[in-house]
């Protein structure tokens, strides 16, 4: 809304907004989510490390091409023992190799921290399609082009892609992300200050690759509330998984009063499910996208592979839907009245 964006103008640093000035160059998009800084500090520690032990082979062979060139009046002999030259050899090897072993424990250290979204992130559903991003709160809010969060505290991302492969890419945050189709992808990040960020889409996609893209908008915690409250009271998007449960004739073989004999879906999520096949798969988000879009896949052990498949009638936006819904039934004597969590 206009008063969240005029919130954001008045709180936000001159260097955080979309609009810099006219003319300015930036060697990077200025660093602004928890991790962003430390990631630039080990590039540049990588491209220092490189450029000192590259510089140094360099200037060597500068000057012994120079000093011992053909008829060069230079001693040719020895003027060093065995043994320190190959001190010299072993310490050129081994200084180096620790230098570059330490940036790589760095890096993985780091690599780790990138992929362990912390647990109280707030996740938001994520679908790119030719040609927008499309975004959707746990509150049932959709935005289509632009992400708003809070400031100061971890977004945890998942994503997945209605038709070819995109990228998720802020600069800003130091973020990047593949958003594949059959697949989903996850990433988090925690903005540290209130602003408008550049959202690109960084895979050619198409003819309007281009112009693929939209704004992350950072909010303090207060304005971010607020923003979320005048998006209006909408379904969650549990509550709308129900529906489209519903409607796509699923609770005629899943639901309490089936006659076609199905498996049981209450308390299913996070559970290991026992397949046909004789092996076994958790049932996580991938395992139910599996589910509904390509349910021959992963036969459920003692059942018959009657259910058909709803790839091209499900858009990936329904199928977090969906998810949602399935994630929210608890198993029986959990919730002695049969309620759906919301």
């Amino acid at each position: 809304g206009r008063g969240g964006h005029a919130a954001v103008a008045r709180t936000a640093p001159a260097n955080a907004m979309i609009g810099l000035t006219e003319g300015a160059f930036r060697w990077s998009a200025p660093a602004a989510s928890s991790l962003a800084g430390e990631y630039d500090l080990l590039l540049y520690s990588l491209l220092g490390l490189c450029a000192l032990v590259g510089g140094a082979v360099a200037l060597l062979i500068v000057v012994f091409s120079l000093r011992y060139r053909r008829g060069s009046p230079a001693p040719r002999l020895p003027r060093i023992g065995r043994r320190t030259a190959h001190f010299m050899e072993v310490g050129w090897m081994l200084v180096p190799l620790a230098l570059f072993l330490g940036l790589f424990a760095w890096g993985g250290k780091l690599y780790l921290r990138m992929y362990s979204p912390p647990a109280d992130a707030l996740v938001i559903q994520g679908v790119a399609k030719q040609w927008m991003w499309k975004f959707q709160h746990p509150g049932g809010q959709r935005e289509i082009n632009r992400l708003h969060v809070p400031a100061g505290h971890p977004v945890r991302l998942r994503l997945a892609s209605q038709d070819v492969i995109h990228s998720f890419y802020v600069p800003a945050f130091r973020v990047k992300r593949d958003v594949l189709p059959w697949h989903y992808s996850e990433l988090w990040f925690e903005a540290e200050e209130p602003g408008r960020y550049h959202l690109l889409c960084a895979e050619y996609c198409g003819t309007e690759h281009s112009a693929m893209r939209g704004q992350v908008v950072v909010l303090a915690p207060q304005d971010y509330a607020r923003w979320l409250e005048r998006q209006g009271i909408e379904d969650s998007p549990a509550q709308r998984g129900e529906a489209l449960f519903r409607a796509h004739g699923c609770s005629g073989c899943h639901g309490a009063q089936a006659q076609v004999r199905a498996p049981d879906l209450d308390g299913l999520y996070g559970r290991p499910v026992p397949l046909a096949s004789g092996g076994t798969v958790r049932a996580d988000e991938t395992y139910l996208r599996d589910a509904i879009l390509q349910p021959q896949r992963h036969v459920v052990a003692g059942y018959a592979p009657v259910m058909p498949a709803y790839a091209g009638q499900i858009d990936e936006a329904e199928i977090f839907d969906l998810i949602a819904y399935l994630r929210s039934l608890e198993a029986p004597g959990d919730n002695p009245r049969g309620e759906i969590a919301r």
